[in-house]
C-alpha cells in the first residue's frame, strides 16, 4: 500500500517529535511542517528530505497528497483547526487534551462523524510497552477483578500559567486508566483536591479520586513542587497486584501474586464477621523491549487512516479525559466534594475493529 501523506501544525514543543517520528515511519511521508514562524517551521522541515514548510494552514489543507494533519498546537487552537482539517476530508491526530473544553471536544466528534474521518487524539503513554502489557494483562484476567488503582506522577516542574497541574500532568493517567480498565470499571465520579502552598496562582499540588464501576476506586497524585521525580502506579486485583514504575528501566512491571482474601462464615453468626487471610506468593517481572512510544501512535493513525482498524485513543477517548478533567475543576471549586461524571463510553474503543 502507498504511505499515507501526513502535515504537522506546530512546530514547538512537541511538533519535532510528531515530525521525526513521520519522517522515520515506514508507512507514512512527512509532506509539510506548518507553523506561524516559518523560519521555526523550515528548519525543522529542511532535516528531512521531501518535506516542506509553510506558515500557511490552507496551504496544507489544499495538499490532496496530505491525507491526515497531526496537530501539536495549544489547546484552545484545537476546536478550529481540526474542524478546517475534517472538512477539508484530512483524518487528523491531535495533542492532549483533544480540546479545551468538553463542548469544544463535542463539535470536533460531530464534524468527524460527519466528515467519515478519524479523529485521534495522542495519547503517548497508551502506545509504551509498559501499557500494552499492562493492558493485556488486564484483559486477559490475570489480576482478577479490579479492586483499586493508586497513581503517583510528581517532579520539580514548570508550573504553568494558564493550566493548573490536574491539566498539565493528569491526562497521562487519566488516558492509561481509560486504556488499560475495562468498560466495567469506567470512572463515573470524580473528587478533586489542591493547593498552592507558594502563590503561583494555579493548583500546584493535586489529589484526585476517581470513583469507578463495580464499587472500585482510582487516585491520582500530581505534584510540580517535589523534589524528587516518581512515575508509578499500582493496580490491585482479587488474583495478583500490579506495580510499574516508570523510572526503573530494568524492572518497570512487577506483578504480586500477593493481597488480601476475605472470607465468609457460613454461619448466621459469622455471615456478619470478616474472615481476612493474606496471601503472600511470586513476584513476576516481565522482560519489556525499548520501542518508542511515538512510533506507535504514528502507526495507529495510519492504519486508522487505511480503515484496518480504529484507532484506540480516539476522539471519544480523548473526550473522556476532558470529561474527567472539567469534573475535577467543579470539584475544587466546590472543596472537594464528588462531582458525577456521565461518560459516553462506546465497547468498540477498546477493540481492534476490522
Amino acid at each position: 500500500m502507498e504511505n499515507v501523506g501526513i502535515a504537522v501544525i506546530g512546530a514547538g514543543y512537541w511538533g519535532p517529535n510528531l515530525v521525526r517520528n513521520i519522517a522515520m515511519s515506514r508507512t507514512a511521508d512527512l509532506r509539510w511542517v506548518c507553523d506561524l514562524q516559518l523560519p521555526l517551521a523550515d528548519r525543522l522541515a529542511s532535516t528531512f528530505a521531501g518535506a516542506a514548510a509553510t506558515d500557511s494552514v490552507d496551504r496544507v489543507l489544499d495538499d490532496p497528497e496530505v491525507q491526515a494533519v497531526a496537530i501539536a498546537t495549544p489547546a484552545w487552537t484545537h476546536c478550529d483547526l481540526a474542524i478546517r482539517a475534517l472538512r477539508a476530508g484530512k483524518h487528523v491526530l491531535i495533542e492532549k487534551p483533544i480540546a479545551a473544553s468538553v463542548g469544544d471536544a463535542d463539535k470536533m466528534l460531530a464534524v468527524a462523524a460527519e466528515e467519515d474521518r478519524i479523529l485521534m487524539c495522542d495519547h503517548t503513554y497508551c502506545y509504551t510497552t509498559a501499557v500494552q502489557h499492562i493492558a493485556a494483562v488486564i484483559e486477559q484476567g490475570d489480576l482478577g477483578d479490579i479492586l483499586f488503582v493508586d497513581s503517583v506522577r510528581i517532579n520539580l516542574g514548570l508550573v504553568q500559567t494558564d493550566v493548573n497541574v490536574l491539566w498539565d500532568l493528569a491526562p497521562h493517567d487519566l488516558s492509561i486508566l481509560d486504556y488499560v480498565l475495562p468498560e466495567e470499571h469506567a470512572v463515573v465520579g470524580v473528587a478533586a483536591t489542591g493547593s498552592d502552598p507558594i502563590g503561583a496562582g494555579q493548583v500546584c499540588v493535586g489529589h484526585m479520586s476517581l470513583a469507578l464501576g463495580q464499587s472500585s476506586s482510582a487516585h491520582v497524585h500530581v505534584n510540580w513542587l517535589s523534589p524528587t521525580k516518581v512515575r508509578t502506579m499500582i493496580i490491585g486485583g482479587t488474583k495478583r497486584t500490579l506495580v510499574w514504575d516508570d523510572l526503573n528501566p530494568t524492572q518497570r512491571i512487577s506483578i504480586f501474586d500477593r493481597g488480601v482474601d476475605l472470607a465468609l462464615g457460613g454461619d448466621e453468626e459469622l455471615r456478619h464477621r470478616s474472615q481476612v487471610s493474606y496471601r503472600i506468593g511470586d513476584v513476576v517481572s516481565p522482560a519489556l523491549r525499548d520501542t518508542e512510544a511515538l512510533a506507535g501512535v504514528i502507526d495507529e493513525l495510519v492504519a486508522g487512516v487505511r480503515g484496518e482498524r480504529r484507532p484506540r485513543t480516539d476522539g471519544a477517548a480523548g473526550l473522556r479525559v476532558l470529561q474527567i478533567l472539567e469534573a475535577s475543576d467543579q470539584s475544587l471549586a466546590r472543596g472537594g466534594v464528588n462531582i458525577d461524571v456521565s461518560l459516553s463510553y462506546d465497547a468498540a474503543d477498546k477493540e481492534l475493529v476490522k
